[in-house]
């Protein structure tokens, strides 16, 4: 039985470090406190309850996380933190003796938080830590964002089943799951119905949604598709082997379903992809992106890159930049290779000199400015619709068309998600976004 007295008039505050689908979960474990009475802190208020929702991908991640713990803990002195996620699954001794920590949440724990709250009282020396062991890792918990934005991140699966070599994410997460395709068409209603607009698919390898409820994932975008109300959807990162010639189809006749891919490429020469024990070639890659232009031209494509695994040689890296030169895609988003404890990547040979990593990475992304131009240049003039947001900077709002191509107007708060007629003109003062002219 939980003691709601507990929570009577107390405050919380939330950090979310890393993916969207933390922030789903984040956003998640907000609601549960808010329906015990705990309200979230306004800017400058002290908050009772810190919940720190952490990543672990990289070294750097980690780093950041450590920091943010810190400093939350000076913001809001006396505090009871809660510290969750990734790196608390990870490295949960670790996080505990950080200074302010009173409570570590293991990934099967953190949305039962409830549970482990007990009586907030501040712990003297090191925070308690709840967690499974990876093997033990098993449910999957529902998730949908609901802050302040437009976007909803609506997390359909969790977890991987892949052991890339260079990557920790099944020991954070566990294994592949996810829920029913009927609870998913359930929580996309309940966004409807509270004015949302656009939905993001979000998980950790989506496309391997079914497997904990022998449905698939050509089957969910079927069904949310029917779900009125709804203006768009949004397929976050989703494995090149993963995303069907069918699904590709199904988004070129969708109404729904936005022309946007983020396919993670991590490396363009087929001998590395081995070393990184993905389960596609070059040579899949390409045609799933020749598909996709093919038959949804207007489409968003962002590639996920790493630069400098280890035994990516000089010559490995100039095959990946010619192949990726070589595709027709909208943007990179271009990562180092930060080495991990516990991966099978530690076994490989030739290590990347960091300098050199900085350099792979920089030409990646001048390759990424190239296509990202281009593709918005090639919208100018014409017209298309843009779903606009809350982000408001100075007398500017924001918005994205269906192919994610974001878009300055003069403010309006009556156009906040709402979904305008506009003809895109030229770059905005500082080259981030394209004015438009709105069609009334």
């Amino acid at each position: 039985m939980i003691d709601r007295t507990v929570f009577e008039n107390k405050l919380a505050a939330y950090y979310t470090l890393g993916c969207k689908l933390n922030f789903a979960e984040t956003s998640t474990i907000g609601k549960v406190l808010a329906e015990q009475g705990v309200r979230k802190a306004r800017s400058g208020e002290k908050a009772d309850i810190c919940v720190v929702n952490t990543c672990s991908v990289t070294e750097l991640a980690d780093k950041k996380c450590r920091q943010a713990i810190r400093r939350i803990s000076k913001q809001h002195p006396g505090a009871f933190i809660v510290v969750t996620g990734c790196y608390a699954q990870l490295k949960p001794e670790e996080v505990s003796h950080i200074e302010g920590v009173d409570l570590v949440l293991g990934a099967e724990q953190k949305l039962d938080i409830l549970l482990y709250l007990d009586d907030l009282r501040k712990k003297q020396e090191g925070g308690a830590i709840i967690a499974s062991q990876t093997k033990d890792i098993k449910t999957f918990s529902p998730s949908c964002s609901s802050d302040d934005r437009t976007r909803h991140f609506l997390k359909v699966q969790d977890g991987c089943d892949y052991f890339c070599s260079y990557c920790t994410i099944p020991f954070a997460r566990g294994r592949s799951r996810n829920g029913s395709i009927e609870s998913m068409v359930k929580q996309a209603r309940e966004v409807a119905a509270k004015g949302g607009k656009e939905i993001v698919l979000t998980g950790v390898n989506i496309g391997d949604f079914g497997k904990s409820t022998g449905e698939s994932f050509i089957e969910l975008i079927h069904a949310l598709d029917k779900v009125e109300g709804i203006h768009r959807y949004r397929i976050s990162s989703i494995e090149p082997n993963l995303i069907i010639d069918e699904a590709i189809e199904f988004v070129s006749q969708s109404e729904r379903f936005a022309p946007h891919f983020h396919i993670p490429l991590q490396s363009g020469s087929d001998a590395v992809l081995q070393l990184m024990r993905r389960k596609y070639d070059t040579a899949l890659f390409r045609h799933k992106i020749e598909k996709i232009r093919e038959i949804v031209p207007h489409a968003f494509i962002g590639v996920d890159v790493i630069v400098g695994t280890r035994g990516e040689t000089d010559d490995l890296f100039e095959e990946t930049y010619q192949f990726i030169q070589s595709l027709g895609i909208s943007q990179l988003h271009v990562f180092s290779y930060s080495e991990r404890p516990g991966t099978q990547a530690l076994k490989i040979a030739h290590s990347v000199d960091p300098k050199v990593k900085h350099t792979r990475s920089q030409r990646l992304l001048d390759i990424s400015e190239q296509k990202w131009k281009a593709f918005y240049e090639s919208f100018r003039g014409r017209e298309m619709k843009v779903l606009f947001e809350h982000t408001k900077k100075g007398d500017y709002m924001y918005g994205f068309t269906e192919n994610y191509i974001k878009v300055e107007a003069p403010y309006n708060e009556k156009r906040i998600n709402e979904t305008c007629s506009v003809i895109l003109n030229d770059w905005n003062e500082d080259n981030t976004a394209l004015t438009c002219k709105i069609k009334e």
